[in-house]
């Protein structure tokens, strides 16, 4: 056997899982969105999506696809940032009184969370909280669509679905292959009305995203090169999208980024930072990039104490390339860059300024130990560590 080959096998994963979508990405693809739909058998589709998404024209767009195909679709817009499990049982009240029978998503990560939890209760009924964790959606769900408008969140490729709970106010996660949508359908053009305060956020939930999912204990080589390339394309062109944010080559960037990195978290999963984020988001109901671009410097600092050898590869991608340097020096210096990154932005220095008091904390440490992302977290967290980090987050 060449030496190389042997080399390589020798180096590679014992057995690696990669769920992904059918995914139709570039300019114009949302034209794609009924014939998509009609490939799935649907003759009336149920496309989900929200009022800023309906006013900036995109809705309409897609009826319109739809309708060519000869589809009579019924348009519901009842979601909200952060879903509410209500809105989302409100959802699929629609979709069940309307006879629909595919479920067609058009918005950011809350609108296809919410598409995603009308299909879970469509195929398995019940409350939509009653699926938290893993491998709870037991029964099939209908063909699911989703043409995201925002780069970042990596929903209409991934195997999660989160949802609020206002009376607890928490966070749950849902995760499970049945989530993965059958079609996932990327057109940049979407991402020309988003707000520049999204843009931001969104495009540092994508950062988050690779980040976390490249030092999983859950990674595989397939995941890894989504990983690091997203975290590639976030760096070189998230401030330009911002900065002119009609320019389509740094658009279509972080397109690609956002479609990489939820599909390297789809499969690697993520770690603290998210599980801290999603009970922080359920608890003002903050933005959820950007309650991750203030906890993931704090994240990476924590892990570098304990294992810190794969931020070395993410520094380098920086230009953080001093090759004598010890690894926990790099990964201090990515969590530097990182908190640089945000500033650069306008992302808040401190969890204070979304409304987060010392007197949540409990709470917050509490709600985190049980979230699914802290498991495959590369350094064990426990409730001293987490309310640790909350504090200094603070």
């Amino acid at each position: 056997m060449d030496d190389r080959v042997e080399h390589a096998v020798d180096d590679f994963a014992p057995l690696a899982k990669f769920h992904a979508p059918e995914i139709i990405f570039g300019d114009g693809a949302l034209t794609e969105i009924g014939s998509a739909a009609a490939r799935l058998g649907a003759r009336r589709p149920l496309l989900v999506s929200d009022p800023g998404v309906a006013e900036a024209g995109w809705a309409e767009e897609a009826l319109d696809h739809l309708r060519r195909e000869g589809l009579e679709p019924v348009l519901w817009t009842g979601v909200s940032p952060n879903p509410k499990d209500a809105e989302i049982e409100h959802g699929f009240e629609r979709y069940r009184e309307s006879g629909a029978d595919i479920i067609v998503g058009v918005g950011g990560g809350s609108v296809i969370d919410a598409a995603k939890g009308i299909a879970i209760l469509a195929g398995n009924g019940g409350r939509i909280l009653d699926y938290e964790g893993v491998d709870e959606v037991t029964h099939p769900i209908p063909p699911t669509i989703m043409a995201p408008s925002t780069a970042g969140t990596g929903a209409d490729v991934s195997q999660f679905c989160v949802v609020s709970d206002p009376e607890r106010r928490i966070k749950i996660t849902i995760l499970g292959r049945a989530l993965v949508p059958d079609i996932s359908i990327t057109d940049p053009r979407l991402l020309t009305t988003m707000p520049t305060d999204l843009a931001a956020a969104t495009g540092l939930d994508a950062l988050s995203h690779g980040v976390e999912a490249y030092v999983s204990l859950a990674h595989n080589p397939l995941s890894d090169l989504h990983a690091l390339n997203s975290v590639r394309l976030v760096d070189g062109n998230l401030l330009k999208s911002i900065e002119s944010p009609t320019f389509a080559a740094p658009k279509a960037a972080m397109a690609q980024a956002s479609l990489e990195a939820g599909m390297a978290f789809s499969n690697a999963i993520l770690g603290a930072t998210h599980a801290m984020s999603h009970q922080v988001g359920g608890l003002v109901d903050a933005p959820h990039g950007v309650v991750n671009a203030v906890l993931l410097s704090h994240v990476i600092r924590f892990n570098a104490m304990g294992s810190p050898e794969r931020y070395r590869p993410l520094a380098e991608v920086f230009g953080i390339s001093e090759s004598r340097a010890p690894v926990e020096q790099m990964a201090l210096a990515l969590s530097s860059y990182i908190r640089s990154l945000a500033d650069q932005v306008g992302v808040p220095r401190g969890l204070a300024e979304l409304g987060i008091t010392h007197s949540d904390i409990a709470q917050l440490t509490e709600s985190t130990l049980h979230d699914a992302c802290l498991t495959t977290n590369p350094r064990q967290a426990d409730a001293a560590d987490l309310k640790r980090l909350f504090v200094a987050a603070m």
